[in-house]
């Protein structure tokens, strides 16, 4: 089993940074490909980046060149640091993790999952 909590959501004004964090139990974390995905009011949940074990990243194009997802093995965490955000960024973001290296940008390829941090950007 593997427990994921989020941390570092907050309150920002459109065009700031914020740095997410994701802290993860269990000792096979460098095992396991991590993700970060979000939900806003009204929508589904949508795929936001994900690093592999080979240290691979991958980014939905509506935050290409803004987010920048990293991992320490070391700490059993990873991080989603959010630059330029936009009023549209405004959401619930989870941390998700798999054994799987596939589908990484799909839902129902991750077992495990946090329980959310709210951020909110003002315009």
């Amino acid at each position: 089993q593997v427990q994921l909590v989020e941390s570092g959501g907050g309150l920002v004004q459109a065009g700031a940074s914020l740095r997410l964090s994701c802290a993860a139990s269990g000792r096979t974390f460098s095992s396991y490909a991590m993700a970060w995905f979000r939900q806003a009011p009204g929508k589904e949940r949508e795929f936001v980046a994900a690093i592999d074990v080979y240290w691979g990243t991958y980014y939905a194009d509506s935050v290409k060149g803004r987010f920048t997802i990293s991992r320490d093995n070391a700490k059993n965490t990873v991080d989603l640091q959010m630059n330029n955000l936009e009023p549209e960024d405004t959401a619930v973001y989870y941390c998700a993790g798999t054994v799987s290296s596939r589908n990484l940008q799909r839902m129902f390829a991750y077992d495990y999952w946090g329980r959310g941090t709210q951020v909110t950007v003002s315009s």
